[in-house]
């Protein structure tokens, strides 16, 4: 985009002293309307050279490169040492050679261990969000953490990719994706409990307050899987709300909570769901539906006659 520059100190026009003065945005002039005098023509054109006339050769004729990043370990401005010459012509078998020593050489001397760490670690952000479906943001958000831990030194003799699990769990959290730590562990194949040790692990190294939880997100997300219409979903929320204001939520799981009452409006509702099908999709025990049930039950003043399991 091109920037003009202009001298605005002047008000009115040296040969007919009219103040009547007119901007041309596309030639950067000063232009008197009365009599046509140019009181200003010192342009400074900044963009390109060239003219285009369609999106199509325009966007050839940019200049510009990919992106910056934080998915890829350099953020996208590497430089690659290529195998030809200046002119664009092919190079002989000798300095084919010596080019690719040069090159192996370049990549001993950046690739250090810091390095390596961060370009596994990055890759495995970049294939758990790929394998979860999780979007652009929580990458780059769990890239910017996961290279913040590895800044801290901190890094050595734990599990790469526990740690890059816990990353996008962090990530997900202060994004306001409902992403459940046993799902994470269950879509990679990996232990609940050592993706546990290591979100704790960046919680405290990183000096990171650990995000509140939205309860509500988790409530839609268990209507939408149960398929059932969108009253429910808000007599949920009403009832959260109300369990809010009487100080139930504090200390409580926000995932086992969100069952619950997704469990009791649904029930309420005319709906026959049971709370092991409820445990299953929340991907907790029964025991705790059944606790955050009562409870709610309790605070809420809503006796209802529900089916004993």
């Amino acid at each position: 985009m091109s920037r003009i520059v202009h001298d605005e100190t002047v008000t009115r026009c040296p040969e007919c002293g009219s103040s009547n003065l007119l901007f041309d945005k596309i030639s950067g002039e000063v232009v008197c309307v009365d009599c046509g005098f140019v009181v200003v023509n010192l342009t400074a054109d900044l963009g390109p050279e060239w003219r285009s006339f369609d999106q199509d050769k325009d966007g050839k004729r940019t200049r510009v490169g990919a992106p910056i990043t934080l998915v890829m370990y350099d953020m996208g401005l590497s430089t690659k040492i290529g195998w030809k010459d200046t002119k664009g012509m092919n190079i002989s078998d000798l300095q084919a050679e010596v080019l690719s020593t040069i090159k192996r050489c370049d990549k001993m001397t950046i690739m250090n261990g810091t390095v390596r760490s961060s370009v596994r670690g990055l890759s495995e952000i970049a294939a758990i969000c790929l394998k979860l479906g999780l979007p652009t943001n929580i990458m780059e958000t769990a890239s910017l953490i996961y290279r913040k831990a590895v800044k801290t030194s901190a890094m050595r003799g734990r599990s790469i990719r526990n740690t890059a699990a816990a990353a996008v769990y962090l990530a997900c959290k202060q994004c306001g994706i409902p992403r459940m730590l046993s799902e994470i562990a269950m879509a990679l194949n990996l232990n609940k409990k050592e993706i546990t040790k290591c979100y704790r692990f960046l919680i405290n190294k990183l000096n990171m307050a650990p995000p509140s939880p939205d309860t509500k997100l988790y409530v839609s997300r268990f209507v939408n899987n149960f398929r059932i219409r969108g009253d429910v979903e808000r007599l949920a929320i009403e009832l959260l709300e109300h369990a809010r204001m009487c100080g139930l939520i504090d200390g409580r799981g926000p995932v086992g909570l969100a069952a619950a009452a997704t469990y009791l409006a649904a029930t309420l509702m005319g709906y026959r769901l049971t709370q092991r099908e409820v445990a299953e999709v929340a991907k907790v025990t029964e025991v705790t539906i059944r606790n955050r049930y009562k409870e709610l039950l309790a605070n809420t003043k809503i006796y209802v006659e529900v089916e004993t399991e």
